[in-house]
This record gives C-alpha cells, structure tokens and sequence, in this order.
C-alpha cells in the first residue's frame, strides 16, 4: 500500500499529464483555426487581385458628335450630328456585336411625292453590325445599314425590316480586312444582292444587282505622342453592271484622303479630336470633317 503522500505525489503528476495535453489539444486546435483564417484570408485576397486582374467588359458604348457625317467618299448628312453605339464583346475579343445609330441637328430638304413641296428633314439611321476577329490581323464582318432620313417626310410608310431594293434605305453589306502591317489595313466590303438603290435599270424594266464592291487602302504614316496622321485612298467597281452605289459608271476612285487624330486635354478629361480631310474625285468634291469622341 503507497503510503499518503506518494499518493498525493502521483496524483498530482497524472493531473499534471492530463492538463498538458489538454492545452496541448487546445493550441493544436487554435493553430488549425489560425491556419484556416490565414487561408481563407489568402485565397480571398487573390480571388480579389483576380477580380481586379480581369478589367473584361461585355458591352461597351460610345458617343461622338461631327460637324458633318462620311462614309466611303460619300457626304452622308452635311449638317451637325450626333453618333452612338452599343456593343456586345466576347471575352477572347473575338467576337463582336452592335447596333450604332446617328441622329442629326440640322435638316435637308427633301420632296413630298404627294404635295411636290420640299420638306426638312433630320438624318436618322439605326444599323446593326457584327465582326468575327480570326487573328490579329484578319476579320470579317457583316453590316445591315438602315439610314431612314425622310422616308415618311416624302410622303412613303417606313418599313424598317423591309429590304425591298426600290425603297431606298436598307442593304447588307459584308466585309473583309485585313492588316499587312501593325499601321496599314486593306479593307473590301460589297453590297449583297442590291438594295438602296444599288441596281441598274434594264430595257424591259427589270432591275439587275450592281454587287458593288468597295476597296480601300490605309496607313498611318505619322505618329508623335499622343497625335496621328494617317492616309487613305479607295474606290469601287461592279462586275455586272455599268454603275455602282458610289459611281455613275462602273468604277471609279471615290474617296481620298488623310486624317488627323490627337487627344484634347481638358482639364482632367482627354478629349479625342479626328480632323479628316476628304476628295471625291468623280463628284469633285471636298469636304472636312471633325469628329469628336464624346465617350
């Protein structure tokens, strides 16, 4: 039999033991949970550097305002106008889809078929586009162009999907580029089937698709800071007919030029200015236009 004090003696040493496992326990568990907050807080922390990594953006919109507005060698609208996008993006920037709609402050007369009285008129078109990027330096795109302007002032009922060739204002045309360098694009769009007044009138009345074709080469020739020049000349022709929707004949050089680009300081703000300089050789006209990125 122990004797009282080697049994007090024991006792306290197995109290002893047992206490230090049990604080033993008690750090292992407060160093899984610290372990566990320190991850935890980590992955958060990356998953947030991640987020803040990832500057994608599905859609995006702009808006510019121009003294007038050009489109392959044509004057489009000669007045102030306002032009806005909204467009869709894929993540791989591959793929692209839009709408883009102008709206003009001034008017052009037209004529009522019905009063054979000249009436104003505002431009107003609405379009619809997609792009598909293959590289970096090819892409092909389609563009189904609705420039409404004084449809219902002539005195016709706007049909905004109707593609009816003799109406005037809606065609598609489909599109190739293609950059032969990092500063210079080549550029072939063709109307498909017709439409907007792209036929020719045969003897029998009939009317026979121009499928024109337009081609255009550009090239920034001149770059210092945050200003640009760059240059550009195109033309279009048709294979099947003596007339284009840009020509009076089967082809001619319709669009030379150059334009201008620089950023604007306005205070805190940058304010995009492009300042194009355009010839039109078979309708002898010149023209300047200045464009300004609003957004």
């Amino acid at each position: 039999m122990k004797s009282p004090l080697k049994q007090i003696k024991l006792e306290t040493r197995q109290f002893y033991l047992k206490s230090k496992k049990v604080k033993s326990n008690r750090a292992t568990r407060l160093q899984l949970v610290c372990l566990c907050v320190l991850f935890l807080g980590i992955n958060k922390v990356n998953a947030q550097d991640e987020i803040m990594k990832d500057d994608y953006k599905a859609f995006t919109a702009g808006a510019h305002i121009k003294n007038m507005h050009l489109w392959h060698g044509f004057v489009v609208h000669p007045g102030a106008m306002i032009a806005t996008n909204l467009e869709f993006n894929s993540r791989d920037k591959k793929i692209t889809l839009g709408v883009w709609g102008g709206a003009s402050f001034t008017t052009v007369d037209v004529v009522n078929k019905n009063t054979g009285e000249p009436t104003g008129a505002h431009y107003q078109e609405f379009s619809i586009y997609t792009k598909y990027q293959f590289s970096d330096r090819f892409f092909v795109e389609a563009v189904t162009h609705n420039n409404y302007t004084g449809v219902e002032e002539r005195g016709n009922i706007l049909h905004y999907w109707s593609y009816d060739k003799t109406q005037g204002y809606n065609f598609v045309d489909v599109n190739f580029g293609y950059n032969i360098t990092p500063n210079t694009l080549l550029y072939l769009a063709t109307i498909i089937n017709g439409g907007s007044g792209d036929y020719e009138v045969q003897t029998d009345g009939s009317l026979k698709n121009s499928w024109t074709h337009y081609f255009e080469v550009s090239s920034k020739v001149w770059k210092k800071g945050d200003s640009s020049l760059s240059l550009f000349a195109g033309g279009a022709w048709s294979f099947v007919t003596d007339k284009t929707f840009y020509t009076e004949g089967a082809g001619n050089l319709i669009n030379v030029g150059a334009t201008f680009n620089k950023n604007v300081k306005l205070g805190n703000y940058d304010l995009p200015i492009g300042v194009m300089a355009m010839w039109n050789p078979e309708k002898e006209k010149t023209v300047l236009q200045v464009d300004f990125t609003i957004f």
